[in-house]
């Protein structure tokens, strides 16, 4: 009867009652469908919270090369699980089973890097580690969390442990929506603090403050198939959209720092939305210290109800090796992003003075200063190349734009080789005309409407995929459609 009252608590408390903040104006920006991109990356650190903690521990381990730090919320060692789900449920969640120690887990280590399943061990030595539990988590429990931060100072890494919140079992942020205590939707607590900022202190060494303005960069969504092994993300329990917050400084060609953070069960994009994306605070500190976030995302299959990320092996045995479906997908995507790339210094500087010489509802025309040396120019548009052919002179005018809408260019000049040089300043662009107008309505009219779509009793905007709620008559949310059939809230 105990066992069976644990299990009840422990479905709960890990979201089986889920519910989503649907139709909210989020301060992350609406998505902008596109691709990854390399950015000048000079250091690469994973985050995450309870299922996206053991994940986080799994690629911290697994590519120690690429990898400089982790900050975990609420999860245990690595390979805690062992490839069994009672073990996870009852030695790795709760302690009513026994589980391996961290000694018995960094020896697994030790002999999973000789045989090169994972990196070298001794790239943890000295790697910033910040793990976070609260007092009223009794997901994780406390124990199971202590051997995490033995498992790390046994490795030489340097960690900062912070148990003594009164938290639940949540990410916990200065805008969390929820209070400090609970263990409910969308397990992004507020606690009165921000560890948020220790977190980001300890792993980078400083950070400027967080923005308090609104967010300049720009939201990617892109598509999963393309770093999924296979290319069926929803075959290896992964969502087909994830995320990445690129700030404008990083799109200009600043040398940046990346983030992984990776979401806990039943806080994935398609039950919750955007939740975690809005209210981890991570945006906020990413925008003024010239920080990448990148938000993969799992969702639900067989086996994997809640939408975790695999940390028992319910999908591969090697879940926490390289060869790992799941780590293999996310490493990808950090690649792809620029981790562990080795960049150059560009041969051209930025070219001076770019100026918008006019626009129309359709179009936005600039003009800039020559940059000796250069054989032509690549036009950048919030951060995408926009010139499919060179650029040869010192002006160029953007078509197919949408009528009263900002949007951010910067120029880089090219060699004859072909190699671009730093990018200029960027400067911003507003069409002339009227801006796309909101329509607020029930979820089930935007649906009918041909705004909307529903899928599994949840409403998401066509195009964008952003979730509005709950499919009814009651829930309402208010979207813009700003371009042809791409929709996304106001």
């Amino acid at each position: 009867m105990k066992i069976r009252k644990f299990l009840v608590a422990a479905l709960a408390a890990v979201g089986i009652a889920a519910t989503t903040a649907g139709g909210a104006t989020a301060a992350v920006p609406a998505p902008t469908t596109g691709s990854l991109r390399q950015y000048d990356i000079s250091a690469t650190y994973v985050s995450g919270l309870s299922s996206g903690g053991f994940m986080a521990n799994q690629m911290h381990v697994a590519y120690s090369d690429d990898f400089d730090g982790a900050g975990i919320f609420s999860a245990g060692p690595y390979d805690c699980a062992q490839n069994n789900l009672n073990t996870a449920l009852y030695g790795c969640m709760d302690t009513l089973m026994a589980r391996k120690t961290p000694a018995q887990l960094e020896q697994l280590t030790r002999d999973r890097a000789a045989a090169g399943k994972v990196d070298p061990v001794a790239n943890l030595s000295g790697d910033k580690v910040w793990l976070f539990h609260g007092t009223n988590d009794t997901t994780v429990k406390a124990p199971v969390n202590d051997d995490l931060a033995t498992y790390y100072r046994d490795l030489g890494s340097d960690v900062v442990y912070a148990n003594t919140s009164a938290s639940g079992h949540a990410w916990v942020s200065p805008i969390g929506p929820n209070a400090c205590t609970f263990t409910s939707s969308p397990y992004v607590n507020n606690c009165g603090g921000d560890p948020v900022k220790d977190m980001l202190t300890h792993l980078l060494g400083s950070v400027n403050p967080a923005s308090s303005s609104a967010l300049t960069g720009k939201l990617v969504q892109f598509d999963q198939s393309t770093y999924a092994p296979g290319g069926s993300p929803s075959a290896i329990s992964m969502g087909n959209e994830g995320f990445a917050y690129v700030p404008r400084s990083c799109e200009n060609g600043a040398p940046c720092k990346l983030m992984v953070t990776l979401h806990g069960c039943y806080q994935y994009f398609g039950l919750v939305g955007n939740a975690l994306m809005d209210k981890a605070y991570l945006n906020e500190y990413a925008d003024t210290n010239d920080l990448v976030v990148l938000y993969p995302q799992a969702t639900t299959m067989t086996g994997n109800p809640r939408g975790c990320w695999d940390w028992w092996g319910y999908k591969s045995a090697d879940y926490a090796q390289k060869s790992g479906p799941q780590m293999t997908a996310v490493m990808n995507m950090a690649k792809a992003l620029g981790a562990g790339a080795t960049t150059t210094t560009p041969t051209l500087p930025a070219p001076a003075g770019l100026t918008v010489t006019g626009t129309t509802d359709t179009t936005a025309s600039l003009s800039w200063t020559s940059v000796a040396g250069a054989a032509s120019y690549d036009v950048y548009r919030n951060g995408t190349k926009v010139n499919s052919a060179p650029v040869t002179t010192t002006a160029y005018t953007d078509p197919g734009l949408a009528a009263g809408t900002t949007y951010g260019y910067a120029v880089a000049a090219v060699d004859a080789s072909g190699t671009a040089g730093t990018r200029s300043a960027a400067v911003d662009a507003t069409t002339t005309g009227a801006a796309a107008v909101c329509v607020t309505a029930s979820n089930y009219a935007h649906t009918t409407a041909g705004r909307a779509h529903q899928s599994g009793g949840y409403t998401y905007a066509n195009g964008s995929h952003q979730n509005l709620g709950l499919w009814n008559v009651l829930a309402t949310s208010t979207i813009k459609q700003t371009s042809p059939g791409y929709w996304v809230t106001c």
